[in-house]
């Protein structure tokens, strides 16, 4: 399932687009954590409005992720992801600028909407779109540079803070999707237009579907839905880091997760990137998933020891950390670059859907049955993943027939 090519990956537009993804993590996303509190003191609401507010957004971005999927493969990525950068400074500006409640989180929506069309998904396609043969290489350097955006924006947002209020940080980072991003995205347009007409007249460069017509929709489905559990677990956790920690005893150990988690992450993709080339994405995925119970059982039955709790961090970061791989190379070994935009757009719809609920589901499980309880459900939907994927396994092989038997004088 691995595609091999003799091409070499497009290096400047993956280091470009690495930056871009960088402050479009850090700038939407991560970003908000840190500032969230003291938007709360400005309009008045508590935090959890606040983060009510967030959830929101994430679910009408994630409703809306299907439309701007179908921009992509229609229009280009680039040209999608230039205009998505002047959204999105346009919308952390309206941010800034908020007179009332309803007028703020009208401008977190667009935030969260602008966030689809300049992120992974957007950045993925255009890497489909580029050179569709070294894709699942290009995805993979792609996240590895990527995976630095919370290492590097947790402390910029903190030290900005400190001097400047959140709306003067906006206006800030609005400035850097509209200076840095924006041209960025534009150059790699017109990089992706050029090749389209040298292309034009010869066979199309793209990448076969890797299962049959009839197996491609239970396949999809399958797959969708193994993303679903992983990313509804992933949420939960990260955002309930510290209240599981301290009702195991571990509190002060959420800091030290977050510490360990971003690094792990980069070391999975790390790991894949040298040793990589020789599994399926389907074999990936399952790798994948299988880390994300794994991490959870670890943390469930030594709490509360400390080098348990590491354990988990490093388990938990690992898995999470190819996950940002596998959603977006395992589309693309099974169902080929054809329509890639599409399907990017209605898994990210399901999992940033999905990731918008699942802070208040765990939230409500952990205060109807408790810690240990919620954590085995988790584990065990993350286990109903690992299902999922080896499922489309059984798909991806090959169906038995007069085709397939060898012929003695090919021996």
């Amino acid at each position: 399932m691995t595609i091999v090519s003799t091409e070499r990956p497009p290096v400047a537009a993956i280091a470009a687009l690495g930056l871009t993804q960088i402050i479009g993590y850090g700038t939407l996303y991560y970003s908000f954590s840190i500032l969230a509190p003291d938007m709360a003191r400005s309009f008045d609401w508590s935090t959890e409005w606040i983060f009510g507010a967030l959830s929101a957004a994430l679910l009408i971005g994630g409703l809306a992720a299907p439309l701007m999927g179908r921009w992509i493969d229609r229009f280009g990525a680039g040209r999608v992801m230039t205009s998505g950068s002047a959204i999105a400074a346009a919308a952390l500006v309206a941010c800034a600028f908020a007179p009332g409640k309803i007028a703020f989180v009208a401008a977190l929506i667009a935030v969260e909407t602008a966030s689809n069309l300049v992120q992974y998904g957007a950045a993925f396609a255009l890497l489909v779109q580029i050179r569709p043969r070294v894709a699942q290489r290009s995805i993979t350097y792609l996240t590895l540079i990527a995976g630095f955006a919370s290492t590097i924006f947790w402390p910029i947002t903190t030290a900005l803070h400190a001097h400047l209020s959140w709306q003067n940080v906006y206006l800030i980072f609005a400035a850097l999707n509209l200076a840095v991003c924006l041209p960025i995205h534009a150059w790699l347009s017109r990089g992706v237009s050029e090749t389209r007409k040298r292309e034009a007249g010869e066979a199309a460069k793209h990448v076969e579907p890797g299962l049959q017509p009839s197996m491609r929709r239970p396949a999809f489905v399958l797959m969708v839905t193994g993303f679903a559990l992983e990313s509804f677990v992933n949420a939960a956790l990260l955002v309930h880091m510290v209240p599981v920690m301290s009702a195991l005893g571990l509190g002060a150990m959420a800091v030290v997760v977050g510490t360990l988690f971003g690094p792990s992450q980069v070391l999975s993709r790390l790991i894949n990137m040298v040793f990589g080339e020789s599994l399926s994405q389907v074999m990936l995925a399952i790798i994948c998933a299988i880390l994300l119970p794994t991490a959870l059982v670890i943390l469930i039955a030594t709490a509360p020891s400390v080098p348990g709790a590491l354990v988990f961090a490093v388990v938990f970061g690992l898995g999470s950390g190819l996950n940002s791989i596998v959603y977006g190379t395992m589309p693309l070994a099974l169902f080929g670059s054809d329509g890639y935009g599409q399907r990017q757009g209605q898994i990210m719809s399901v999992r940033l859907v999905v990731s918008s609920m699942a802070p208040f589901a765990l939230a409500f499980l952990m205060g109807n049955l408790g810690v240990s309880w919620s954590l085995s459900i988790a584990a065990l939907l993350s286990t109903v993943a690992v299902a999922a994927f080896f499922a489309i396994m059984r798909l991806t092989r090959p169906v038995a027939g007069p085709e397939t038997v060898p012929n003695p004088r090919e021996a």
